[in-house]
C-alpha cells in the first residue's frame, strides 16, 4: 500500500455525504443519489412515528440532568433497538452531539444519512473494515466533547453476544460508560440477525440508561459484566412495556 493510500484509510470517516470517502468513490450518481434520497425518506418516516410513540425512560443516574456538568459518556445498546435509540435526541432531547459507529456497506450508508436528519453523527469503520478510521473518528468526536454509542454485537452479531470493542473503547477514551435498554408494544421483529424492533404507530416504548458501569481489570471478565448489564436494562424495558423477555 503507498504512503498516500495508507494515510486515507486511516482517516477518520465521519462524513455526511454519501460521496465522501474511497469506499463510495465507484459508485454511479444513481447510487449515490438512491442512497441520499433512501436516508431522507427513512428519517422521515421514522420522525412521523415517534410522533405517536408513548415513551417512558428510566435514567438511574440522572445523567439527562448531569450531562452538560459531567461531560460526555459513551453509551453501548444492543443491535436490535438502533431503531428505538434515536428517540432520545428526538423525543427526550439529549443535551448533547452523538456519535454512532457504522460499519462499511451500502445499508450502513443509508442509516448514516438517515441518522444525519435525526441530529446523531455517524463514524465508518469496523472490525473487518476501515476500523483504524473508525477509531480516530471515534477519538475526534471525544475531543470535541462529544457523546459515542456503540453497538457490542454489531454489525452482523451474533445477536445479544458482546464482543470486547466497547470495553476497549470505555478504557481508551476515559468516558464513563452506561449501557441503554430499549423495548416497544407492540412490536415487530425484522427476519434479520438481530431481530430488530419495529414499533407500531401509537405503541409504547421503555428506555432505560444505566447508572456509569464499573468494569472488571480482566479484559474476559468486564465482558461478561457489559453483557450481563445489557440484560438487566433490556428486561427491565421490556417491564416497563408489558413485553416478555426478548426472541
Amino acid at each position: 500500500m503507498s504512503g498516500a493510500r495508507a494515510a486515507t484509510s486511516g482517516r477518520a470517516r465521519d462524513s455526511a455525504r454519501a460521496q465522501g470517502s474511497p469506499f463510495r468513490r465507484h459508485w454511479t450518481w444513481r447510487r449515490r443519489a438512491g442512497v441520499v434520497v433512501a436516508g431522507w425518506l427513512i428519517a422521515l418516516v421514522l420522525r412521523l412515528m415517534y410522533v405517536t410513540l408513548r415513551v417512558r425512560l428510566v435514567d438511574h443516574s440522572g445523567l439527562f440532568a448531569r450531562r452538560r456538568e459531567s461531560g460526555p459518556v459513551l453509551a453501548a445498546f444492543w443491535h436490535d433497538a438502533i431503531v428505538l435509540l434515536p428517540l432520545m435526541v428526538t423525543r427526550l432531547g439529549w443535551p448533547g452531539t452523538v456519535n454512532v459507529l457504522l460499519s462499511w456497506h451500502r445499508d450502513a450508508e443509508i442509516a448514516a444519512q438517515a441518522m444525519r436528519h435525526l441530529g446523531i453523527r455517524a463514524v465508518r469503520g469496523s472490525g473487518t473494515r476501515g476500523w483504524i478510521g473508525g477509531l480516530r473518528g471515534l477519538l475526534a468526536a471525544r475531543t470535541r466533547g462529544e457523546d459515542i454509542a456503540i453497538v457490542p454485537d454489531g454489525p452482523r452479531g451474533p445477536r445479544r453476544k458482546a464482543k470486547s470493542g466497547a470495553v476497549q473503547l470505555a478504557r481508551g477514551t476515559g468516558l464513563p460508560l452506561v449501557v441503554v435498554g430499549a423495548a416497544t408494544r407492540p412490536v415487530h421483529r425484522l427476519a434479520s440477525w438481530d431481530r430488530m424492533q419495529l414499533p407500531w404507530l401509537f405503541a409504547r416504548v421503555g428506555l432505560v440508561v444505566s447508572a456509569p458501569l464499573v468494569l472488571p481489570g480482566d479484559e474476559r471478565e468486564a465482558v461478561t459484566a457489559l453483557q450481563t448489564a445489557l440484560a438487566g436494562v433490556d428486561a427491565e424495558a421490556a417491564a416497563l412495556v408489558g413485553a416478555g423477555a426478548a426472541p
